[in-house]
């Protein structure tokens, strides 16, 4: 009997989904059907491939309220807020399947007399897409578009924990008349992904999660060549200005932290706000992080799901506890929240403040919803602390100062620095990270770059 993958659902405890697992053989036959299918794939022309993949993106549009309820099941996000992942994933890729024939048209130096010389940006081959269940849209679209777009084939290994996500969008291709070969996913062991990331027909491995499942990746690379993008961690801070506005800081920095369960690699894990803004800021962040409904995703006035499993939230108490042992101070009773229970999936909000950096809460990623805020005393002071970090995903300030914000932007070691906004991704902007949060960038015009090789065009005509 092969192999199966459980989905054990963290709405409650059932199994969602069972499938078996792919055999050694049937990867093998996978691969080769990738790379039959690049050769004519590459030289179908571009605007035929856009067109295809339009009409992907409208069929998984057309999918979105079944979709939704199945993203909740499969992760825990409350159904209200899991339709939105769909606009995202059509808004992504539109805007990459936008930017195709710019970011793939030749690039022509001045002209030389007597010379035509141009560089030509060809596809890679076979791309593996290894996604993510926390945005299992979203983060799958920034691989598989604009790898696909740009005239590759692709084999889409989704998370055990949301593995329709990848059916559905092999489905979509279907429907949309992609040729046989070009889109195909597959359900298999981390050690089979291990010899497709060595395996020769692969030529260029795209990567989102955790810190540790990037290291597996490059080490199974090690022995090759082989191209690889990683969306790593993150333990994205903020910085609240004595200028910024309150409210609107507030706002963005409760949601910032505690949407998806605080399950985002961009979500807001550390908050640093300016002495004189501290205690009040303080106050009222806590008191809207008590507005929160913790409960069953399927219900409509449910705002705060369930982690993706128990073992996560578990996790989290840990460090939240660790915190206060080391002289933290929890701000949210927990018994607010009766859905939340020891060794369950359902987890309180929490927010700490009397925290410092020998505390793993302000160092080391937590994914889930728990933030802590320290008081600091001007811009170098948020600086230094916001660079004390291995990571570097995103970073936050909060200030009507626009130049202020653009020089203490330029100081912060980090792949996007946000002004009054946060936890957001913009495809027309570069998506990449520095320090542990990855290699690579995605999305925008330089998306397309790590998903191509330049191939130069040097004709002499006299």
């Amino acid at each position: 009997m092969p192999e199966l993958l459980r989905t054990i659902s963290p709405v409650d405890g059932s199994t969602y989904v069972e499938r078996a697992l792919a055999r050694d053989q049937d990867i093998d036959g996978l691969l080769t059907r990738a790379v039959e299918a690049s050769e004519s794939w590459k030289r179908t022309p571009l605007h035929e491939r856009v067109a295809l993949l339009r009409a992907v993106s409208e069929t998984v549009e057309s999918w979105q309220d079944e979709l939704a309820a199945e993203i909740t099941w499969q992760m825990g996000r409350p159904i209200t807020q899991s339709s939105g992942e769909i606009a995202g994933f059509v808004d992504r890729a539109t805007t990459m399947l936008d930017l195709a024939e710019e970011a793939l048209a030749d690039l022509r130096p001045g002209s030389k007399t007597g010379f035509e010389r141009f560089v030509r940006r060809e596809p890679l081959g076979v791309i593996l897409a290894l996604a993510p269940w926390n945005y299992p849209y979203l983060c799958a679209v920034n691989a598989i578009v604009p790898a696909l777009a740009a005239g590759n084939t692709v084999v889409l290994k989704h998370s055990d924990q949301t593995p329709l996500c990848a059916e559905r969008i092999a489905e979509a291709t279907q429907e949309a008349g992609l040729p046989d070969g070009v889109f195909q996913v597959l359900h298999c062991s981390h050690a089979q992904v291990a010899d497709m990331v060595g395996d020769h027909r692969v030529n260029f491995v795209s990567f989102t999660g955790s810190v540790d499942g990037g290291r597996a990746v490059t080490a199974a690379a090690a022995q090759r060549f082989v191209g690889l993008g990683l969306e790593l961690g993150g333990k994205d801070p903020a910085y609240v200005r004595r200028d910024a506005d309150l409210d609107r800081a507030i706002e963005g920095l409760v949601d910032g932290a505690f949407f998806n369960s605080g399950q985002s690699c961009c979500a807001i894990e550390r908050i640093y706000v300016e002495r004189p803004l501290y205690a009040q800021f303080v106050e009222a962040f806590a008191e809207q992080t008590r507005q929160y409904k913790l409960g069953n995703p399927l219900h409509e006035d449910t705002t705060l799901g369930p982690m993706v499993r128990a073992s996560n939230a578990g996790a989290v108490r840990e460090q939240i506890a660790a915190a206060v042992a080391a002289g933290a101070h929890a701000l949210i009773d927990e018994a607010c929240f009766p859905a939340s229970t020891a060794d369950s999936a359902y987890l309180a909000p929490q927010v700490l403040i009397d925290v410092d950096h020998t505390m793993a809460v302000m160092r080391e990623e937590s994914f889930g919803p728990v933030v802590g805020i320290m008081e600091v005393d001007g811009d170098d002071d948020a600086i230094h602390h916001m660079n004390d970090s291995r990571y570097g995903l995103t970073a936050s300030i909060w200030t009507r100062d626009t130049a202020a914000a653009l020089s203490i932007g330029d100081r912060i070691e980090t792949g996007t620095v946000f002004m009054n906004r946060c936890d957001f991704l913009d495809p027309e902007l570069a998506w990449a990270g520095v320090k542990d949060s990855g290699r690579g960038c995605s999305l925008s015009l330089m998306g397309y770059e790590q998903l191509t090789r330049p191939k130069s065009f040097h004709f002499r005509l006299d």
